[in-house]
C-alpha cells in the first residue's frame, strides 16, 4: 500500500473475522509479538503495517518523514487500505504515541484504545526508571542508547528490553514475566528473527525521531482507554503510565509482573483486556 506521501508500506492482516483492530506495533516489532490477538480465530480482524524502512516498507524519499505524526498518517492509510472507517486501536511502546496521535487528530476513527507499555509522548523521559536514573538524565541516556544501536548489535536491545533490572531478575516476581516468553517459542523466534534482520543504522534514525515527540495533552480523548504497564519495564516507567492513565477520563490501568515485552509474556491477558475494552465501546460506534 502507499502512504499519503507516496512511501510504499508493507501492510498485514490476520484475515480474521470480527471486531476491526488496528495494531500500532512497537518499533520494528512483527505481529507475532501478539500471539493470541493476531491469531485468525481470535475474534478480531487485525491489520497493521511495518514501519518506514523496516521489514519490507520503503524508506521515505524525505528522511525527515519519520516523526510520530508521520506514523499516525500511515496508520490512517492502513485503515483506508483495508476499508475500515474506524477500529479498536492497540498501541505498544512507540505505537502508544501513534495511537494517541490518531485519537487526537481524528477521533472518529478510534473506537477505543489499548495502550501497552507506552506513554502518549515524551517517551525518552520515561526510560531506565527501574535502574534509579534521575528523570533529568533519562532523555539524554535514551538518545545515547539509540545512537549506540549499530554498535551493540541487533539483538542485545531486544534481550535487555525483555529482562527486568538486574536486582529484580532473580526474584520470583521479577522472573515471572520473562519466563512466560519461553511458553511461546514460535512467537519468540519470529520476534527475534525479525529484529535480527533490521538495518540498525536506520532503526537508530527512527528511534531518535521518537525522542522529539513531546508529551500529548490527552484530557480530550473521549473513547474508552485501557493502559497496561509492565512492573519491571526498563524502557517505560510504570509511574509515567499511571500518570497518563490518570489524565484520560475514565481510563483503566492494569499493571502486570512483566517487562517491556508484556504482549509476548501475557498474550491471554492482552486478548482478555482487548475484549473487555471492546465491551466498553459505545453501541452507536
Amino acid at each position: 500500500m502507499r502512504a499519503a506521501d507516496g512511501t510504499r508500506l508493507r501492510a498485514w492482516t490476520n484475515g480474521g473475522d470480527g471486531v476491526p483492530v488496528l495494531l500500532c506495533n512497537g518499533l520494528g516489532a512483527p505481529p507475532a509479538a501478539w500471539p493470541r490477538v493476531v491469531e485468525r480465530d481470535s475474534g478480531f480482524r487485525v491489520v497493521t503495517w511495518a514501519h518506514r524502512g523496516l521489514a519490507g516498507s520503503e524508506r521515505p524519499a524525505d528522511r525527515s518523514r519519520v516523526r510520530v505524526e508521520d506514523h499516525a498518517d500511515d496508520a490512517r492509510a492502513v485503515l483506508d487500505a483495508f476499508d475500515m472507517p474506524s477500529a479498536t486501536v492497540v498501541g505498544w511502546s512507540l505505537g502508544v504515541n501513534v495511537a494517541f496521535e490518531l485519537a487526537l487528530e481524528q477521533s472518529s476513527r478510534v473506537r477505543s484504545l489499548l495502550a501497552v507499555a507506552g506513554v502518549p509522548g515524551g517517551s525518552f523521559s520515561a526510560m531506565f526508571a527501574p535502574y534509579g536514573l534521575p528523570r533529568r538524565l533519562r532523555a539524554p541516556a535514551g538518545r545515547l542508547s539509540s545512537r549506540l544501536l549499530p554498535v551493540v548489535g541487533p539483538l542485545l536491545p531486544v534481550v535487555v528490553a525483555s529482562l527486568p533490572p538486574w536486582h529484580e531478575l532473580l526474584t520470583p516476581a521479577g522472573f515471572t514475566g520473562p519466563a512466560r516468553e519461553a511458553t511461546h517459542p514460535a512467537a519468540l523466534y519470529h520476534v527475534l528473527h525479525e529484529f535480527s534482520r533490521h538495518d540498525w543504522r536506520w532503526y537508530r534514525h527512527l528511534a531518535l525521531a521518537v525522542a522529539e515527540h513531546a508529551p500529548l495533552d490527552v484530557a480530550g480523548v473521549s473513547c474508552p482507554v485501557t493502559f497496561v504497564a509492565g512492573r519491571y519495564d526498563t524502557l517505560v516507567d510504570p509511574v509515567d503510565v499511571r500518570t497518563a492513565a490518570e489524565a484520560v477520563p475514565g481510563a483503566r490501568l492494569r499493571t502486570l509482573a512483566g517487562t517491556h515485552f508484556v504482549p509476548l509474556q501475557y498474550p491471554e491477558v492482552m486478548r482478555a483486556e482487548l475484549q473487555a475494552l471492546v465491551a466498553r465501546e459505545p453501541r452507536h460506534r
